[in-house]
């Protein structure tokens, strides 16, 4: 499948359970689709047993931010598995609270898309979550996507 070249997003949820004010949580995804536009739906997929995949289970609101080309240390960063915290990789990453999910939205992403989970496939080791779109932003709509093939993070020829 790395031969598949596909759009890097940033997956990214709140988790109002994590100390005082809560923490965001993120994970880098090239698994990410429309499945619907009436109604607007998409799907990712997140690994069993991640940190992503266990807050889903329970929160059922969060966001997708399409990377562009300029934001390959973004993805890189949130793709580091056994992280001890997503807090410190948020800290100094420009981003807003999404006014529909309360999630992260990456500053300079090429779309912001808030979502509520409207369903969940488990699928061999991932699950697949399928969320209604709940509100779609084009911050920078001019950018050049930042494309996964190979293993590596690439960006348009």
């Amino acid at each position: 499948m790395s031969r598949l070249a596909g759009g890097v997003a940033l997956v990214a949820a709140h988790d109002p359970d994590e100390g005082a004010a809560g923490e965001d949580v993120g994970m880098t995804a090239t698994a990410f689709l429309s499945v619907s536009l009436t109604p607007p739906m998409v799907l990712i997929s997140v690994r069993t047993g991640s940190r992503m995949g266990d807050l889903l289970e329970g929160q059922p609101l969060w966001a997708v931010s399409v990377l562009a080309e300029g934001q390959r240390q973004t993805a890189g960063r949130f793709a580091m598995r056994n992280r001890i915290s997503d807090r410190l990789l948020f800290a100094d990453l420009p981003h807003e609270r999404g006014p529909r999910s309360g999630a992260p939205l990456v500053t300079g992403a090429l779309a912001n898309v808030e979502c509520r989970t409207a369903s969940r496939v488990e699928a061999g080791d991932h699950t697949l979550v399928i969320g209604h779109v709940l509100a779609a932003h084009l911050p920078s709509p001019g950018a050049r996507p930042l494309i996964h093939f190979k293993g590596r993070y690439e960006t348009l020829g």
